[in-house]
């Protein structure tokens, strides 16, 4: 059934204009495979092994075909590790010669000396190294053994191939959230842009979100800083929710999900949000009828999150115009009403909602999991990982080991 989507009012604010939704994404995230060669304790998508119903290059190729007609500017490429899949060089040319750009996250595990000078001659690409520590003992109690060694070592490629401001990507958490400052000066030294992003309970994420969330003191501190020096840092939105300390941080300030953001998975599914990978807030799939296009400007889902919301009982706090009562998935995955505050709400209504939550209740968890079954905290992983098919797309591969996304790598 075709979803009635609600009239955008012409005039007043942007924001305004944002909550009732836009013809195309500003901000298209799509997870180009589950396959990782690491096992993040945070990680929000669950990932570690291929799932072999990922779409193969002639359907990911229509998906770009599709963006380009939608004129979006650019994907937000992520996984997994998206530079283990053996097209992603081939679709990474492939979008940016349909006009779509790219902004890629990896752990660095692929970018050698030769890819960081091809991506150094190529425009309309930006490059996101993924960094939870700005000391190996911090970042590799999260990401694995051996992760921080290897980012460097991809910052340094980057560099020395004379890239600039490509990005160095944070998850802020309890033990990383006092090294702001030795971030951005590890980021000066090469060269590049911090971008700090906030933990949400999705994922692996919610079985660590207890130890690693930021404290009240350490959101205070966060807010202070981002005030200092929020004109040289990118947060992608993050941190709307802390604006209810007073001044608001600049960005949009408003959670986005449905309207102005959205996530495409390995298998084509398509979440309302990065963040919400569950079945209470799946779209569509771009292998339907009508394609990635019908998703967006029809599906149920994505008309009810653009309808006017009432907030809750966080329309009565004096700070709502702020914060719009914080992240859905935040909410969602803590076992909170998506209409009440906000978890790390900064007034405290957060931590007295938690507070209320009957002694029985089950926090939602997302079906989709691929982590690694066994062991693997930053040791080489084998990932069953196919060929670039050619068209028709031949079958699964028969086994889940056969290719490792560190072959050729020293």
């Amino acid at each position: 059934m075709t979803a009635v989507v609600p009239e955008r009012p012409v005039g007043g604010r942007l924001i305004d204009q944002f909550e009732y939704g836009l013809d195309a994404p500003i901000c298209l995230t799509w997870e180009l495979t589950y396959a990782c060669n690491l096992a993040c304790a945070h990680c929000l998508s669950s990932s570690g092994r291929r799932d072999p119903r990922e779409l193969s290059t002639a359907e990911a190729e229509a998906v770009i075909d599709e963006l380009q007609r939608m004129q979006v500017f650019y994907v937000n490429v992520g996984g997994g590790e998206p530079t283990v899949r053996p097209d992603f060089w081939h679709l990474l040319d492939y979008a940016i010669g349909h006009d779509v750009g790219v902004k890629f996250s990896t752990n660095g595990v692929k970018l050698d000396r030769a890819r960081a000078q091809q991506l150094a001659a190529t425009d309309y690409v930006d490059v996101q190294i993924s960094l939870d520590g700005a000391t190996a003992e911090v970042n590799d109690r999260v990401r694995g053994t051996g992760s921080y060694a290897t980012a460097v070592r991809a910052l340094e490629n980057l560099a020395e191939a004379g890239m600039r401001d490509f990005k160095v990507s944070v998850v802020v958490t309890r033990e990383n959230a006092g090294q702001l400052d030795e971030f951005r000066a590890l980021t000066d030294r090469y060269g590049a842009q911090l971008r700090i992003t906030r933990l949400r309970p999705s994922g692996r994420g919610a079985d660590v979100w207890d130890q690693l969330h930021p404290t009240q003191a350490q959101q205070r501190e966060l807010y202070a800083w981002l005030l200092a020096n929020g004109d040289r840092v990118l947060t992608g939105d993050s941190f709307f929710h802390l604006s209810a300390y007073g001044q608001a941080l600049p960005g949009l300030n408003l959670c986005g999900a449905g309207r102005v953001v959205c996530l495409i998975d390995p298998v084509g599914d398509v979440y309302a949000c990065p963040f919400a990978i569950h079945e209470q807030f799946l779209a569509g799939n771009v292998r339907s009828p009508g394609g990635f296009q019908r998703v967006w400007q029809h599906s149920e889902l994505f008309a009810d999150l653009r309808s006017p919301q009432t907030g809750g009982a966080c329309t009565k706090c004096a700070h709502f115009d702020a914060c719009r009562g914080g992240c859905m998935a935040a909410k969602f995955f803590t076992g909170l009403p998506l209409d009440g505050p906000d978890p790390e709400c900064v007034q405290g209504y957060g931590e007295t909602a938690l507070a209320a939550r009957d002694a029985m209740t089950v926090t939602p968890r997302s079906s989709v999991d691929h982590s690694h079954t066994g062991p693997v905290r930053g040791q080489p992983t084998l990932l069953g990982m196919p060929a670039i098919p050619a068209r028709p797309t031949p079958a699964p591969p028969a086994r889940p080991c056969d290719e490792s996304p560190l072959a050729g790598m020293r």
